[in-house]
């Protein structure tokens, strides 16, 4: 195979992919987003996998990854409809952290062009973090900015998931073609290398 074919691009891609997760995976640690954490973590373990199949022509590894992408793609949706509040859902609630803290997203106090500012404490005395912080001056709302993340995982896994479909294709045919040739080859030695002699019994 030449270096411009479905396998080289897929090898970029997983790159560029890897890439992307582990800079999305910084920033969801720094807002203790629990959830996306664990799925970030998957999502790269499985690259990896699709990476080094596609490098070592392993079309098994390269279908793992083909069939997480597309889960990927499902779980990126979802964190859209979450911030977008669509189905019900709100974006002010503890989902992403599984409801064990009040942490938002990262990029909800430190977006570009974010002011912070410590309010005091409330008359009645609440311990909540986001009681005494005021953000102002953002350039994006923290949730567009979410979506704008999620929405280049989608577009980086489908274009992922096409360029799998076609390696694989590509496996598959040379994985036929090496064995039908294979047992050629070896019926053809077989015949012309073993021959039949008569046995001489003559005393």
């Amino acid at each position: 195979m030449g270096c411009c074919t479905g396998r080289c691009s897929l090898i970029c891609l997983c790159a560029l992919q890897l890439l992307s997760a582990l800079e999305r995976q910084i920033f969801d640690f720094l807002g203790f987003q629990w959830a996306p954490i664990l799925g970030n973590f998957l999502h790269i373990i499985v690259v990896i996998l699709g990476l080094f199949g596609t490098i070592q022509y392993r079309p098994r590894y390269i279908v793992v990854y083909t069939v997480w992408t597309a889960l990927w793609v499902t779980w990126n949706v979802f964190i859209i409809c979450f911030y977008l509040e669509v189905g019900g859902l709100s974006k002010d609630t503890d989902l992403m952290t599984f409801n064990i803290s009040v942490h938002r997203s990262w990029w909800r106090e430190h977006g570009p062009g974010c002011v912070r500012r410590v309010l005091p404490p409330s008359a009645h005395g609440m311990m909540d973090d986001y009681t005494y912080v005021s953000v102002t001056g953002c350039f994006v709302d923290f949730q567009y900015l979410e979506v704008i993340h999620s929405a280049v995982q989608i577009l980086l896994s489908l274009v992922g998931f096409v360029y799998a479909c076609y390696v694989i294709s590509i496996f598959m045919e040379e994985e036929d073609t090496f064995d039908f040739i294979g047992g050629l080859d070896a019926q053809s030695y077989y015949q012309d290398h073993v021959e039949l002699k008569p046995v001489n019994l003559s005393k």
